[in-house]
């Protein structure tokens, strides 16, 4: 971003007639774009990689592929020469390479099945409404807790004893906490 000093809100919202076209058009392009070339990429990848894979951008001739990890950016390095050659061939004559970048956020999980999870599932599985799982602390982990707490200094004692008395009751992010 080589201009990034602040800009009045009134150039964001210029008339089209007056300045051809306003930075909020071209932002507004550039997205629709770049859904294009998703659904484009994705229709060359093979199946197994369309959750854990997107087009993240298009500037200067290089393509920017995000990969949810590093086993499945190496996956997906395999498909690059026959995703560079079909690109050239019909969409875009002048991309030069494709780059992958690992976005951790495009490995959410649902309901543990790789296979069967979308990015639209992944949506409503993050939703706060849904409710979460609850995780119990065993009565073991609650004496090994008590007896942390006898050599602790009185802060930290006070709240290892109140998270050991929590054993057997179901301790979730969504409680209220004490």
């Amino acid at each position: 971003m080589r201009d990034s000093r602040p800009q009045s809100l009134d150039t964001l919202f210029e008339d089209t007639a007056v300045a051809g076209k306003s930075p909020l058009q071209v932002i507004q392009q550039h997205a629709i774009a770049l859904l294009k070339l998703n659904r484009t990429v994705l229709s060359l990848l093979p199946a197994q990689l369309h959750p854990w894979c997107r087009v993240a951008n298009y500037r200067k001739q290089i393509l920017v592929l995000e990969a949810g990890n590093a086993s499945w950016m190496t996956r997906l390095r395999y498909e690059i020469p026959t995703l560079l050659s079909t690109l050239r061939s019909g969409i875009l004559p002048s991309l030069s390479s494709i780059d992958i970048r690992i976005n951790p956020s495009l490995m959410v999980k649902c309901d543990n099945n790789e296979q069967g999870c979308s990015k639209s599932s992944t949506k409503a599985f993050n939703n706060d409404n849904q409710e979460r799982p609850t995780r119990r602390l065993t009565h073991e982990s609650a004496k090994t807790l008590m007896i942390l707490a006898e050599n602790s200094p009185e802060k930290l004692k006070r709240r290892l004893e109140r998270l050991a008395a929590l054993a057997g009751e179901g301790t979730s992010t969504a409680q209220k906490k004490r």
